[in-house]
């Protein structure tokens, strides 16, 4: 898969120390993007899934797994890939997409990688970063029309369930 990279021990893209993998390939291009380098679906590094899974299983000190970019949905199989085995060592599952949860459900009617994805996950970040709305006072988030969606109760339900993030 393709990756812009890789941070260990993140603390700034969900709860506790997060490993980050920035996927490569973003077509919404919005405005203000904070990784505009991570657009161009063939730049970036080449990286298998094992190799990043492996460098995922390195550090026992790891919270959680947090996957953006970029944008995960572009390679939705293989983030499904890294999911799962961050779901197989104890791991929870954040994911950062500048779609919204409506939209990424329609879509998985059609991509079943999309649908993968979504499953193995237990937060979403949704929507398009929006720069006249960007704010630090809102936590793990761009802007202030971003939501935090509880992704099981949100598929259980069949509608988007927003979580109060402090």
């Amino acid at each position: 898969m393709r990756i812009a990279g890789i941070a260990q021990d993140s603390i700034v893209d969900g709860p506790g120390l997060r490993f980050a993998v920035f996927t490569q390939g973003c077509e919404l291009s919005c405005e203000g993007c904070h990784n505009p380098a991570a657009r161009d679906p063939n730049g970036g590094t080449e990286m298998t899934v094992e190799d990043i899974v492996a460098e995922m299983t390195r550090n026992p000190l790891t919270d959680g797994l947090t996957l953006t970019g970029g944008e995960p949905f572009m390679q939705a199989a293989d983030c499904s890939k890294i999911a799962a085995a961050a779901r197989r060592c104890g791991l929870n599952v954040w994911v950062y997409s500048g779609y919204t949860y409506e939209e990424l459900t329609v879509r998985a009617g059609s991509d079943r990688a999309v649908l993968d994805l979504l499953r193995l996950t237990d937060v979403l970040m949704d929507g398009r970063f929006v720069l006249r709305e960007r704010t630090l006072s809102v936590k793990w988030r761009g802007s202030s029309n971003q939501r935090a969606i509880d992704v099981p109760n949100s598929l259980a339900s069949g509608e988007a369930v927003e979580i109060i993030l402090p």
